[in-house]
């Protein structure tokens, strides 16, 4: 061996170590409160990446010095629990349309005040009136939405109305606040089975006035209760966007660009565990079969993701393929939307429906009540 590949070995050696140190820290993430390691969070987000470096060096040591294959190697066994929630290992299957007899067919999607909220007769657009069209086509029995606006104001759109009544759910509980204009915004469920009780907490400031809602549904003699909210987002605007994309093209000032979106993140995953630290109390004093929807704003090996769910079922994980991305900007690695059940509940299939009206993506779940005791 040459002098030089002996040398290059030796830098591919150095990375490989550096890549596996900055992985294993991610993987510690789901672990470690924001609010002491915050700087975990942002590894957090980097861990696809991450991952993909230490696959590459594994396969390259694997052919020119095999007990260097061991670094990666092990590092991979270490973070096999934030694997296995970053990708889903199933067979990848169509999605039945056709809803068996006894399944309940859930959706869940951050809507983001159906874009349109002013009443808009541009026939060129129409987003708000695509975005209804999909949501009647899922035929769910359930519907939870974030980010999900009406309006009492004529000249602007009262969605209520809209799902209620055109799209036939007749049931349904909405934890709106008051936005000016008067228009309502915040986190709702429809159902077209009756509801049997509702409920709502209110997340502490200084966290944004978002709120976990739940209603108790009954289907025939079985009571269960379905949870939805809208974690702390990351209050990304235009111009923090531009700095984002900079930073990826490493135009611009690129520490300060760095150091701003840092403190913006290092915010938002604050205040969001904050909102986390509580669901899991409020979760494990369900009294019926459980099930919650909602945008966490948050990947699957973060400390959000880790505390929410609990030992609850991931639905995505238990039935779908891939990364299953649901956000569908800044990165194609970024599930932030998410369907959990406890073990009263048996998934039988997943779907995200990839349509670019919301920034978010819809899920669509059919599970099974096996057990109300």
């Amino acid at each position: 061996m040459s002098v030089f590949a002996k040398i290059s070995n030796k830098v591919l050696l150095g990375i490989n170590i550096l890549m596996v140190f900055l992985f294993l820290l991610a993987c510690l993430a789901a672990y470690l409160s924001p609010m002491d390691w915050p700087v975990l969070y942002i590894l957090s987000l980097g861990f696809p990446f991450l991952l993909l470096f230490v696959i590459f060096f594994l396969g390259w040591w694997i052919f020119v010095r095999k007990k260097w294959a061991l670094i990666s190697g092990i590092a991979l066994v270490v973070g096999g629990g934030p694997i296995t929630n970053f990708f889903a290992f199933n067979i990848k299957k169509s999605f039945r349309q056709e809803k068996k007899e006894d399944h309940i067919r859930i959706a869940t999607w951050n809507v983001a005040r159906f874009v349109e909220m002013v009443i808009n007769n541009n026939k060129g657009s129409q987003t708000r009136y695509k975005m209804l069209q999909q949501i009647q086509s899922v035929n769910a029995d359930i519907l939870c939405f974030q980010e999900f606006s009406s309006s009492i104001n004529p000249d602007w759109y009262n969605n209520i109305v809209a799902v209620s009544k055109g799209l036939g759910y007749p049931y349904f509980y909405y934890s709106h606040d008051w936005d000016g204009d008067r228009l309502f915004n915040g986190s709702v469920i429809f159902s077209r089975f009756p509801i049997a009780d509702t409920g709502i907490v209110r997340y502490p400031r200084p966290t944004l006035p978002e709120a976990l809602v739940f209603v108790d549904i009954k289907k025939g003699e079985k009571l269960f209760r379905i949870y939805t909210t809208h974690l702390q987002s990351n209050q990304f605007r235009k111009e923090d966007i531009s700095k984002i994309e900079a930073l990826k093209k490493a135009k611009g000032n690129i520490f300060s660009n760095a150091f701003y979106i840092f403190k913006k993140l290092r915010t938002a995953i604050q205040h969001r565990s904050i909102q986390a630290d509580m669901i899991p109390e409020i979760l494990k004093n369900s009294p019926l079969p459980t099930v919650f929807c909602g945008d966490l704003n948050d990947v699957p090996n973060s400390y959000t993701y880790h505390t929410v769910k609990g030992d609850m079922q991931d639905a995505f994980l238990k039935k779908g393929f891939g990364i299953g991305r649901t956000y569908n900007s800044l990165s194609p690695t970024l599930r932030i939307d998410y369907i959990f059940t406890d073990d009263h509940f048996k998934v039988d299939q997943i779907k995200r429906v990839t349509t670019n009206y919301s920034d978010h993506y819809m899920m669509v779940c059919d599970l099974q009540l096996t057990s109300s005791d």
